[in-house]
């Protein structure tokens, strides 16, 4: 049997979970991956991305997206989340992350509406650089739009930047060859 002071604790857990589940919040710890990112054949590009995905109070999962750069050149480079969690060679990530029955992979076609499409990241004269977005595209969490699949997945920095294909399918418009890598892993 139950104390009064053990039914009072229990009634207000419950009534904290059901206000939680009614306004969207959720009670769980935000579920998190980083990757170490380095140069496909410059090794002196190297950098990290961090990714945190939580939920909106819509409930919806978001997931930020923090990469920070060294080494690459002046000016914006596409930044991608490719299809398979391997970089060695940085062509062993595969295509751009596009899960569900009518994915498309290639880097040209179907751009930009990958689910691992995100904007291009400014690099400075010095060869700095930093991203901070947000997507509601992939999630880390178990599921169709999960990350981490058999296979995992990967950060990409391209050499140019992202022009996002306004005139279609053109060879390039999604940054061009492959400027750095790094192998997604939950923390």
């Amino acid at each position: 049997m139950l104390t009064k002071i053990q039914r009072s604790v229990e009634v207000l857990l419950l009534a904290t979970i059901i206000t939680a589940m009614a306004t969207g919040i959720s009670t769980a710890q935000p579920i998190q991956a980083v990757a170490d990112i380095y140069g496909c054949s410059d090794m002196s590009i190297q950098g990290s991305a961090k990714l945190k995905e939580r939920f909106s109070e819509e409930g919806v999962k978001v997931v930020d997206v923090t990469i920070n750069m060294m080494g690459l050149s002046p000016g914006k480079h596409a930044v991608h989340i490719h299809e398979t969690g391997a970089c060695e060679p940085c062509g062993a990530a595969g295509g751009h992350f596009d899960p569900g029955p009518d994915s498309n992979p290639s880097p040209d076609g179907n751009h930009p509406f990958h689910s691992g499409d995100l904007i291009n990241i400014d690099v400075n004269a010095g060869g700095a650089g930093a991203l901070h977005t947000i997507t509601t595209r992939v999630t880390l969490s178990s599921g169709p739009l999960s990350l981490f699949d058999a296979d995992g997945s990967s950060i990409i920095i391209h050499d140019n930047p992202d022009t996002y294909c306004l005139d279609g399918n053109t060879t390039g418009c999604a940054g061009g060859s492959r400027a750095a890598c790094g192998i997604l892993r939950l923390k």
